[in-house]
């Protein structure tokens, strides 16, 4: 069985990174949309020359990074021990420490290493390679850096670099060693470097886009309390922490996102299949203990990724009066289809699905 990233076209890729980094551009969207990639390292490619190049438009980032270095006049802070042990005073300079508004920045540095491994890569046709060369002269006071060893949790943002945040992640992608699959003369994604981030990503994928189409929404990774009886205590109860829920008009829809090789379980005893209990059983938890009226105004979502398994589920339930429902997203459809079928996922919030005659039609058809 081929794993769920295999199912992945490398197209989408861009849009799921778009959406979940605030990058989305419509115009870039649609250059992406409309070439022809025959592997995943021009794709990353056209999405860099595509975004560096709105980023030197915007202006690249700039930050005071310390300098040392002997100067014939005093600037910052004389290094006395440094400047006697290396004998620079003899020679009329001094060892000085001293900022400098700069260029040449871990960011900065990042992006002409991982633009300079494209651009020498055989994959890369050779018109991007071509711009990717162009833009690079707008670096030539970064310097490159080892791609190996790269703190990547010390990179902060803020309003000034937040472009960046989609950027870096394509940089990552490069030097963490996409690979690729072409198979049948399709390209698809065979591993974004694990799975677990890669699970991320579909989870903040997911979230994102709800909160960019569906602004009437409120949408959010929420804790849920637990509805405890009484006067009880909650002490040793697990901390409950939805992936997505969607709230409109009184109404909320947990999204639970699962990024698995399987979404179907077997029992070889009974020769049957199932759908996985566990996670059956957490989104039940989360929507009961959400929908603290008993009023059946809470749904829940079992979102799989889309798997090559022979039976992937498409499920409707209403289970002790609430809505659950299990569902795939084909990662590996066409862009428009994937909207189409996270589009339909609202009607589980709005009043025309909570409706009880809407649920008949349902539960009769």
């Amino acid at each position: 069985m081929r794993s769920v990233s295999e199912n992945i076209r490398i197209r989408n890729v861009y849009y799921m990174l778009a959406y979940a980094y605030h990058a989305l551009n419509e115009a870039g969207c649609r250059s992406i949309e409309t070439e022809d990639f025959k592997n995943v390292h021009d794709l990353l490619a056209a999405i860099l020359i595509n975004g560096v190049a709105q980023q030197i438009k915007r202006g690249l980032n700039r930050d005071y990074l310390s300098n040392k270095e002997a100067i014939s006049s005093l600037k910052g802070k004389l290094i006395v021990s440094e400047s006697v042990k290396r004998h620079t005073l003899l020679k009329k300079r001094m060892i000085c420490q001293f900022d400098v508004f700069s260029e040449d920045t871990p960011m900065n540095r990042i992006l002409k290493t991982a633009m300079t491994l494209l651009m020498r890569h055989g994959d890369v046709k050779k018109e991007n390679s071509g711009l990717l060369r162009k833009l690079l002269l707008y670096f030539s006071d970064v310097s490159p850096l080892s791609p190996y060893g790269i703190d990547w949790n010390a990179l902060t943002y803020h309003r000034h670099n937040a472009t960046y945040k989609m950027l870096l992640n394509i940089c990552r992608l490069v030097f963490d060693g996409l690979l690729l699959s072409s198979k049948d003369g399709g390209c698809t994604l065979a591993e974004f470097i694990d799975d677990q981030q890669m699970h991320r990503l579909f989870e903040k994928f997911v979230l994102e886009y709800y909160r960019k189409e569906y602004p009437q929404f409120k949408a959010s990774a929420s804790h849920i309390d637990w509805n405890i009886d009484g006067a009880d205590s909650a002490l040793f109860l697990p901390l409950m922490k939805s992936d997505i829920t969607l709230t409109h008009a009184g109404r909320s829809m947990i999204i639970d996102t699962k990024y698995y090789s399987r979404s179907m379980q077997s029992n070889p005893q009974f020769q049957s299949t199932s759908l996985i209990s566990g996670n059956l059983y957490q989104i039940f938890t989360y929507v009961k203990n959400k929908d603290r009226e008993v009023m059946g105004n809470v749904s829940g979502v079992l979102l799989y990724a889309k798997t090559d398994e022979t039976v992937t589920p498409d499920c409707d339930y209403r289970i002790c009066g609430n809505r659950i429902a299990v569902k795939t997203l084909n990662l590996g459809a066409e862009w428009l289809e994937i909207k189409r079928q996270l589009d339909d996922l609202t009607l589980y919030i709005t009043e025309r699905a909570c409706t009880h005659d809407y649920i008949k039609k349902l539960e009769e058809g």
